[in-house]
């Protein structure tokens, strides 16, 4: 149905506005498609926010390895000595201070003391405490901040890891990467700005699903929405040209569509028309591009011996964190990996131990290889899950078998990287590992931080939606100048 069929007064308002928005999705266009790789979005982006970046970055970019399901802080970070003084005895009502359970352990009529069975250790030159679980993570322990008073308002997890990906519980709201995309462009017209990969961790096999919306652009224009990137097949989906298809075919009927679209874009000047025609170029370049990235031959072997075996595996987090390095040296602005696996209710020590078997040592080694490249001078990296799990066992507790449950009050996460002090530690715990004592930092300061060595402030990067600017903090939020080089 065409609406100017249907209103003899619509056609003269509509070709006006349709003029004004192609016009400005055409100056958008030719931004997208241009030859010229930019730090940041150009003005004549119309859907773009101008001024950026705000300040002097130190970041250009953001590794983010979200640990998905929650890693109990109290085995790998927060180390609590006097809890083996204590295991097995009922939780004090003064340390719990009445705080709100989940529906799994709220029936629950004891709540024992689990201390952890690993035995901790000082690293590096700022002595930052570490599992034994973390051996890798422990030789670069003098590059990472460790930050042990996260705290976060949600206790289930899908609204936890909404929380942390969008600044909201609620679905809807655009990503962490999207905003970035948004905020600062690409570095690369051939590859997305935004990319975002999965892997299955030996922990817990049955842990939370993850969603596409995690990487979305919500209410931001689809362009600026994740690319997820996949082990089987295709990395990217339809990348390929079907059966009969060749390179020639393929780009003349992007043209005959292009020229379709651009019609449409003309007489309605609807930006989503602009981003599909953008989108489609994008693809057919990502058709040389990304074949060339995501083939590992090209890589000497000391480099999968640094990331572990797994790294010859596609879709393993090890597989992923080399691939993300890729990415980095290619100008994308933001990675996000994704491992799950960490939501440890029951049987707590076999899974955690082969979580870290997963991820401890590519972890480290992406530090390594982005600093020895030159690469950490101007990449963040950022390593956390949703919330933390509790000093308390779920189910029955045993010398060397327990399980936590949920746990939002605090928890750790730990950042290198550009605009980071290295080698330090912020915030402290209670001796349950169960309140903050100093320094909190809630999941809207970390986002802002996160924008704010990129040059971002966080209060600035807008998006008017249904009569509102919105941002990734809300309403909330302080740069956590603290942990800041």
């Amino acid at each position: 149905m065409d609406p100017r069929a249907q209103n003899p007064w619509l056609p003269d308002r509509r070709r006006f506005l349709a003029h004004s928005a192609s016009a400005l999705g055409t100056a958008a266009l030719a931004t997208l498609l241009s030859g010229d790789a930019r730090g940041a979005v150009s003005p004549d982006d119309a859907d773009a926010p101008s001024g950026l970046p705000h300040f002097k970055p130190r970041a250009k970019r953001v590794i983010y390895l979200f640990q998905s399901g929650a890693p109990s802080q109290l085995d790998l970070f927060d180390y609590k000595p006097a809890l083996r003084d204590v295991q097995g005895s009922e939780l004090p009502d003064s340390v719990r201070k009445g705080q709100r359970l989940t529906g799994m352990t709220s029936r629950q009529a004891s709540f024992p003391i689990a201390a952890s069975k690993y035995r901790f250790a000082q690293h590096g030159q700022g002595g930052a405490w570490l599992s034994e679980l973390l051996p890798h993570t422990a030789r670069v322990a003098d590059e990472l901040c460790f930050v042990k008073s996260l705290h976060t308002e949600a206790i289930n997890h899908d609204p936890a890891v909404t929380f942390f990906q969008t600044g909201a519980q609620l679905a809807g709201r655009p990503s962490i990467g999207s905003w970035l995309s948004y905020g600062l462009g690409s570095e690369n017209r051939d590859l997305p700005a935004f990319v975002a990969m999965i892997s299955q961790g030996s922990g817990n096999p049955t842990d939370q699903p993850l969603y596409d919306r995690l990487w979305g652009s919500g209410f931001l224009p689809s362009k600026y929405q994740g690319v997820k990137f996949r082990s089987v097949g295709d990395p990217v989906l339809n990348l390929s040209n079907p059966p009969g298809i060749d390179s020639r075919a393929r780009r003349a009927m992007l043209n005959d569509l292009g020229a379709l679209n651009q019609l449409k874009l003309d007489a309605f000047g609807d930006p989503e028309i602009a981003t599909r025609i953008a989108q489609y170029e994008l693809a057919f370049r990502m058709q040389s591009s990304v074949p060339e990235l995501t083939s590992v031959a090209d890589e000497p072997a000391s480099v999968f011996e640094m990331y572990g075996p797994e790294s010859r595996t596609p879709g393993t987090f090890a597989a992923n964190c080399l691939l993300a390095r890729r990415l980095c040296e290619r100008g994308v602005r933001f990675v996000q990996l994704f491992h799950r696996g960490w939501d440890q209710h029951v049987h707590l020590p076999q899974q955690i131990e082969a979580q870290c078997r997963d991820t401890d040592q590519a972890s480290a080694a992406l530090v390594a290889d982005l600093k020895q490249r030159g690469l950490l001078d101007d990449t963040l990296v950022v390593w956390g899950g949703e919330f933390g799990r509790t000093v308390y066992c779920q189910g029955k507790l045993t010398r060397d078998d327990y399980g936590r449950d949920h746990h939002p009050r605090c928890f750790t996460v730990w950042l290198a990287g550009a605009g980071i002090r290295a080698g330090t530690t912020y915030g402290q715990t209670d001796d349950h590992s169960y309140n903050i004592t100093a320094d909190p930092v809630h999941v809207h300061d970390l986002h802002a931080t996160i924008l704010a060595c990129l040059g971002i402030d966080h209060t600035r990067l807008t998006f008017k939606f249904q009569g509102r600017h919105h941002r990734l903090t809300d309403v909330r939020g302080q740069v956590v100048n603290g942990i800041l080089a």
